[in-house]
């Protein structure tokens, strides 16, 4: 089950005919659809003089002039239970002077706050500054939908990277059609079609288009300009239907009212995607550069349309590497003489429009929609809360839960002889059959739900896990093996140190904390024989894994002076290579970084704590300071060191591919962290890993699915690995777990205690 239950939209809604209206819209239906099932609501703006028949979804509107109504808006949504509200900014469309109303609003809400910016103004005026300043100041996250808008976010408005999202504009999710059968359908037969749609008004630049058109009759005499879209509502207001008559007598002066088609309606969502399907080619000639988003621009490109446009921002960015034409402002040869060359060259034409359509995957409202989402959990489990403008005090609130614990998809990787190592997709993979790392984090998984306040396996499982385990033991080698095929025939006489290390920690976890009496023998049993053979490994993370196995054997076999005698060897050997590779800038065990980095700080904390060794406490700490700027990206979000490490102490970070195991490794070492002196910045940190889950990460998407409890292997440079093997789904579980037990033991996980507390 998803731990977001109700998102609130702020915004314009349909029927209202503008663009803010159509996009709070479609992405409110994109997120009440996906397949987290969270019930949404939207809050309407209704601009003054107008009354809408607004559809259920619409909870409440707002009389845009009314500031009381804001007011009003904000006690709706702090009883409703909302876990977020999503604001829909433009300049226009709120109440007050230069829209302040809406700070009202904002500023009594007691749930977190994502703001999607519409537009970013480059030279915005004192009192539009002072108003936007203030909605920055009160949203936890700000959406722009071009890199522009974090350009001009940062520079003008100094906002923190971390603070700023880029999403693209949602767009349908259409197959790749041919114009010729929305054509026949619309009265177009045999035309070449040139589109423009939307809110008429002066900036859209139409009487550039206009005046092209004699240039591409030229070359092509079936060319007809079709001008989908109302009159702007606002305009109409003041002036009547002024403008619109002025560029039909354009057409007239021209002699061209046979290429030129007015079609005078806001049309429905279906009317228009058929409209767009029928076009060759797309323009968007608007006059003004400080444009940074346009709807029509997305969903043209989106049905892989080939577009000409002036170089606005939304389009410099959207159409670059020939994904589309740019051509002057205000300049009716240059947009005349490249459409002509697009609607006689049907080559070219189809290689820009698969282009466009390709790359407009990503972009599409349920791909939106999920990253919404991610945010959304990001804000909801962080609890960035505000502090109101009007009061000093603390604003507290119920925050929403941690994710629910989903087993499901962990139990269909397993089998009757244990976890599957890999999956492809979200299907077991016999090929690669099973190893002793994994089912040594399945037994660690088993025992960690052993916690008050979570649920057990079914027995067969740990029993199962166990099993594998203690098959894995060759006492010949004294060592164990690790990779088993499919037909459960061993591939070799012993596995590497560190899945030696690994099993002995989960040994020692069994050993402790099993609820079986008897496993709790055979752990305990086991570890003492497997043990020794630890002296002679050269493997820091192997030092490490046993070292986290011995503080659960110690304890609960404390009678063990071999033991503890191998625990200090182990934690001095860590200690000396610490001391000898340490240097400025480089505050670790190694010459590089690999993988599952956190654990030796871990280690450290752990054995230090229950040795009673401060040095040992002091080592892990500092190491694990130093390991999480490391692990930070320049956003603020975690970042973990990809698979490739770091190619030396000089060499660069290898940022890709990012793994779950880091996530996992890094929220346990925090909660260790924590338990030296409960200092507030482990649990922040122990947060930012478990965010990366969410969707906290570079690319802002989840790598856990919420609702099965699959986790995607990682994340490459560009997308996510969308196989869900058995590492990856144990290791998000484990981080789950650690992170509810650090919160059990600390506070709610979501408000961390006092926003004081976390704000200080």
């Amino acid at each position: 089950m998803n731990q977001l239950k109700n998102i609130a939209f702020i915004g314009n809604s349909l029927p209202r005919r503008c663009g803010i209206a159509t996009f709070t819209t479609d992405l409110q239906h994109a997120v009440s659809k996906s397949p987290a099932h969270v019930a949404t609501a939207i809050v309407a703006m209704t601009d003054h003089g107008h009354v809408y028949d607004y559809p259920p979804e619409v909870r409440l509107s707002i009389a845009d002039e009314n500031r009381d109504d804001y007011i009003r808006a904000a006690d709706v949504l702090n009883s409703g239970n909302f876990d977020v509200a999503c604001l829909q900014h433009e300049f226009g469309i709120f109440g007050g002077e230069n829209g302040e109303h809406i700070v009202a609003l904002l500023s009594r809400l007691k749930m977190p706050v994502v703001t999607t910016l519409h537009t970013v103004l480059a030279e915005p005026s004192s009192g539009q500054r002072r108003v936007l300043n203030k909605i920055i100041d009160l949203s936890d996250k700000l959406v722009v939908m071009a890199e522009k808008g974090r350009t001009l976010l940062s520079e003008v408005y100094h906002v923190a990277a971390e603070k700023i999202e880029v999403v693209p504009h949602g767009i349908p999710d259409m197959p790749f059609l041919e114009p010729a059968v929305s054509k026949a359908g619309l009265g177009f037969d045999g035309r070449s079609v040139i589109l423009t749609f939307g809110l008429l008004s002066p900036n859209k630049g139409i009487e550039v288009m206009i005046d092209a058109m004699p240039l591409i009759l030229k070359s092509r005499p079936d060319a007809v300009y079709v001008i989908l879209g109302a009159t702007h509502p606002n305009l109409v207001r003041d002036e009547g239907e002024a403008y619109r008559e002025s560029l039909v007598t354009r057409v007239n002066d021209l002699g061209i009212e046979d290429s030129v088609v007015f079609l005078d309606r806001f049309v429905d969502k279906a009317t228009l995607l058929e409209f767009i399907s029928m076009c060759d080619v797309y323009a968007t000639p608007y006059l003004n550069e400080a444009q940074m988003t346009s709807g029509t621009l997305a969903y043209s490109f989106g049905l892989g349309k080939a577009v000409v446009s002036t170089p606005y921002w939304h389009a410099q960015e959207l159409l670059a590497n020939d994904r589309g034409v740019l051509v002057p402002f205000g300049d009716p040869t240059a947009i005349g003489r490249e459409i002509a060359s697009l609607l006689t060259n049907d080559a070219r034409r189809d290689v820009m429009r698969r282009q466009a359509y390709q790359t407009s995957r990503p972009m599409t409202w349920q791909k939106t929609a999920e990253r919404y989402l991610a945010l959304f959990s990001q804000v909801a489990i962080q609890n960035l809360a505000r502090w109101p403008a009007a009061s000093k005090n603390v604003v507290m609130q119920k925050a929403p839960p941690l994710p629910e614990l989903q087993l499901g998809y962990f139990m269909s990787m397993c089998d009757d002889t244990g976890l599957f190592q890999h999956a492809v997709y979200s299907v077991p993979d016999r090929a690669h059959g099973y190893c002793v790392d994994d089912n040594a984090r399945a037994l660690l998984l088993s025992v960690a739900l052993n916690e008050p306040g979570e649920r057990l396996l079914p027995e067969a499982l740990p029993s199962r896990f166990a099993s594998f385990v203690q098959h894995a033991w060759n006492p010949d080698e004294k060592h164990f093996r690790n990779f088993m095929g499919f037909d459960r025939r061993w591939l070799e006489d012993k596995g590497s140190q560190d899945s030696h290390g690994r099993t002995l920690w989960a040994l020692g976890e069994c050993a402790r904390g099993d609820t079986s009496p008897s496993r709790r023998a055979w752990a305990t049993a086991l570890f003492a024989q497997a043990l020794p053979t630890v002296e002679g490994f050269g493997s820091p993370r192997a030092w490490a894994f046993a070292l986290l196995g011995l503080d659960g054997y110690c304890a609960a076999s404390p009678q063990d002076v071999l033991a503890q005698h191998i625990r200090s060897s182990l934690a001095d050997r860590m200690m000396d290579i610490f001391h000898r590779v340490e240097r400025t800038g480089w505050t670790w065990f190694e010459e590089n970084l690999s993988y599952d980095n956190a654990r030796l700080c871990q280690a450290l904390i752990v054995t230090g704590l229950g040795a009673a060794r401060p040095d040992y406490v002091a080592a892990g700490l500092k190491s694990l300071r130093w390991l999480l700027t490391i692990q930070t990206g320049p956003e603020g979000l975690f970042r973990p060191i990809g698979t490739d490490g770091f190619t030396d102490r000089a060499g660069e970070v290898k940022h890709f591919d990012q793994q779950p195991l880091e996530a996992s490794a890094t929220i346990a070492a925090c909660h260790a962290a924590w338990r030296v002196g409960h200092d507030i910045t482990w649990k922040k940190e122990a947060a930012k890993a478990f965010a990366w889950f969410l969707g906290s990460n570079d690319l802002s998407l989840p790598v856990v699915d919420l609702e099965t409890g699959s986790c995607r292997d990682g994340l490459h440079p560009t997308r996510l690995n969308e196989n869900r093997g058995g590492e990856s789904v144990v290791c998000y579980l484990l981080g789950l777990l650690e992170y509810r037990k650090l919160s059990r033991a600390s506070g709610h996980p979501s408000t961390f205690g006092q926003l004081r507390a976390l704000t200080a």
